[in-house]
């Protein structure tokens, strides 16, 4: 299929049947949501339902690229595993970065369509056009290190890139992870969890072919002009330094980095566990995913004691508070061990800490003691029985199984459902919505849960303005004015997920806009942009409807409604219903359906999924 920009295909895989074979991308669709969860989103809407089972073999499972996927264009490496959520019920998307997703494109293809369910374990081969089922059953059991490095030892290869799932996925863990690239992980929603429900280990993939540019010599030079920013900018100079771990300092002076489960305002300690502190100790080297100028990626090493670990990955700002600050454990060396842990199991370090921190704060007040641990006396501060926890929920083993549930599944088990930190069923990222409205609005309307990633507004109220498309400086206690903000920023990051190119690097919007018109032979502004972002939006809103979300969902729990005196929040709670009346208002949905209106989606060239949802047009 001849698309500029595109390879103009799709791999369907049907598990059940052992089908392999090809479609054409559907190109209108790529001109309206560009691709990776954007196009993802709307091949999976027409193939999701209420009864659609998340774990169950009708649940499609959906890996997407983007045009920007694999080309010069700076941190452009990543891409997008998509589904049902089995942890939330609706929308399921992750965003992980490493080769696989360029590896891909270079294989000849834009994404993935698994179907079915597999008789027994198997992987997926790709190789320049090719693919095929192998056998996985030698596998099953392995951690997420040993496979992806067994898969290329058998293949003889060192250069085939792996996304695979580890213990946690294989055992329905409802916030398992998949895994690429050592220490890369799709954390969010479960992906793991629906790979291993389709008996699917791995992904693995070979490419050595072209991606195709409508005017390759313009791109080139726009590529080479934005990557030339990017290195200058202050941004990749603090990621290269201290990697995104180095953002906890501040982030704890300012209240957003969460202490003892959101309880506690301040964690004098914090500074022990960041990226300056990493750097000075346990820190060996850098890593970074294909195209990235700032090579975030930490490599540690511990020499000795109980921690002991020969180089790995090292933890990034989330696995840093979740597994710390939230815990109050500030040996570096038990967070950087706990981060390794979770990776080889392929658990989302930001919903396995929030759990484990739930249980402790259940434990401190009395409503759980030993006897449900299974003997573990959960104290604030001390790792080793949190190494225990993340054990047994990879293996759902005793009081695990119930913790490999999530969050609000553990709360109401023992009755108290407000207490559990989530939004939509989805724990809180580590980012405190008391420390900033943006950050409370965005959690409250994200299309996946509580999620740091479609709006990055904590990164905007320190100062990441971008006056190119109405994202300017305001108080981050500010609510008036702040959803017209919020919305322009998912519109963005909407985007951003589609090209897909990563949310933190500043890589100059015109740039992106114009690069995407060299690669693709397109001929589309900055605002025709945000307005394709605003269309992805409001697609997720309508698969959501479509799934059975409701507006009850969008709520702060109690717990985030009481003051923190102390510490950067400064008091400070948010008016969820102001906040979410104006921004309402600015999307143009409906308040009491939280349906997107008609006139919105016909605006937006969505006549069809505005006579889906019931709307008349």
């Amino acid at each position: 299929m001849n698309m500029k920009g595109y390879m103009g295909k799709l791999l369907v895989v049907d598990l059940s049947s052992e089908e392999v074979k090809e479609e054409p991308l559907d190109s209108q669709w790529a001109r309206q949501f560009i691709g990776g969860s954007g196009l993802a989103a709307r091949y999976l809407y027409d193939l999701l339902s209420q009864e659609t089972e998340p774990l169950g073999p009708e649940n499609p499972l959906l890996f997407m690229t983007g045009p920007l996927v694999g080309t010069r264009a700076p941190s452009c490496g990543r891409y997008v595993i998509c589904a049902r959520s089995p942890q939330t019920g609706i929308w399921g998307e992750s965003n992980i970065g490493g080769f696989l997703g360029p590896e891909l494109r270079f294989a000849g293809y834009d994404g993935i369509m698994i179907r079915g369910q597999a008789a027994k374990p198997v992987y997926l081969f790709i190789k320049d056009g090719q693919a095929e089922l192998r056998s996985a059953s030698h596998l099953w059991g392995q951690g997420s290190y040993k496979t992806q490095e067994a898969i290329k030892e058998e293949l003889g290869d060192r250069q085939v890139r792996v996304a695979c799932i580890g213990e946690a996925g294989e055992n329905l863990v409802k916030y398992a992870a998949v895994m690429a690239d050592a220490g890369r992980a799709a954390g969010r929603t479960g992906m793991g969890a629906v790979m291993g429900a389709k008996g699917l280990k791995a992904v693995a993939c070979r490419g050595r072919g072209p991606i195709p540019l409508a005017n390759r010599q313009a791109f080139t030079e726009m590529a080479r002009a934005a990557l030339l920013e990017v290195k200058d900018d202050i941004t990749t100079q603090i990621l290269r330094q201290t990697g995104t771990a180095g953002s906890a300092d501040y982030f704890a002076l300012l209240g957003l980095m969460p202490n003892r489960y959101f309880t506690q305002g301040s964690f004098p300690e914090a500074e022990k566990i960041g990226g300056g502190a990493m750097a000075e100790t346990i820190l060996v080297g850098v890593s970074g995913c294909f195209g990235c100028a700032s090579q975030c990626g930490r490599r540690v090493e511990i020499a000795e004691g109980p921690y002991r670990l020969g180089e790995t990955d090292g933890p990034e700002y989330e696995t840093v508070a979740s597994l710390g600050s939230l815990l109050l454990i500030s040996d570096l060396e038990a967070v950087s061990y706990l981060g390794y842990l979770c990776n080889a199991y392929g658990l989302d370090t930001i919903s396995t800490g929030v759990t484990i921190a739930l249980v402790h704060y259940l434990y401190q007040e009395g409503i759980i003691s030993e006897q449900e641990t299974g003997g573990l006396k959960l104290r604030w501060g001390d790792p080793d029985p949190v190494i225990q926890l993340v054990k047994m929920i990879a293996r759902r083993q005793g009081f695990g199984d119930l913790l490999a549930e999530g969050a609000l599944a553990v709360a109401q088990h023992y009755g108290v459902g407000d207490w559990a930190a989530q939004v939509q069923g989805l724990e809180m990222p580590m980012h405190d919505p008391r420390a900033s409205a943006g950050v409370a609005l965005s959690y409250l309307t994200s299309p996946r849960g509580a999620c740091h990633n479609k709006s990055d507004m904590y990164l905007v109220d320190v100062g990441r303005i971008m006056e190119e498309i109405g994202v300017a400086a305001m108080d981050r206690f500010q609510e008036e004015g702040k959803a017209e903000v919020v919305a322009r920023h998912q519109n963005w990051r909407s985007v951003c997920d589609a090209l897909i190119t990563c949310t933190l690097m500043n890589v100059p919007i015109q740039g992106l806009v114009d690069m995407l018109n060299a690669a693709a032979g397109w001929d589309v502004d900055l605002e025709e942009m945000m307005t394709a972002g605003e269309r992805i939006f409001n697609l997720k809103r309508a698969l959501n409807i479509k799934l059975g979300w409701s507006p009850e969902g969008e709520r702060l729990p109690p717990l985030f409604l009481q003051p923190l005196e102390e510490g950067g929040t400064g008091g400070y709670v948010p008016d969820v219903e102001r906040l979410l009346l104006d921004y309402y208002r600015v999307r143009g949905w409906d308040r009491e359906t939280g349906k997107p209106t008609a006139e919105h989606l016909r605006r937006l060239g969505l006549e069809d999924i505005a006579r889906d949802l019931g709307e008349s047009v």
